[in-house]
């Protein structure tokens, strides 16, 4: 399977299965940026996962509207 070409975006990527989901959509292939509530491990995780490919950190609660503005 690849996503070459294709943008991905992964909530709770920091950590867990959301991780692993970014892991996998980097190796097949897909640009992804993955968010997370708290910004250091959010941006911690996209530099790991940035040996699989391009991997960009957005860091946010979604549920706070103040934080989806920034």
């Amino acid at each position: 399977m690849s996503f070459t070409g294709k943008v991905a975006l992964v909530t709770g990527g920091s950590r867990g299965i959301g991780y692993m989901i970014s892991q996998g959509l980097l190796q097949a292939g897909a640009r992804v940026y993955i968010s997370a509530r708290k910004a250091e491990p959010c941006r911690a995780a996209a530099a790991e996962l940035s040996q699989y490919g391009e991997c960009i950190a957005l860091p946010g609660d979604v549920s706070d509207p103040d934080s989806r503005r920034q």
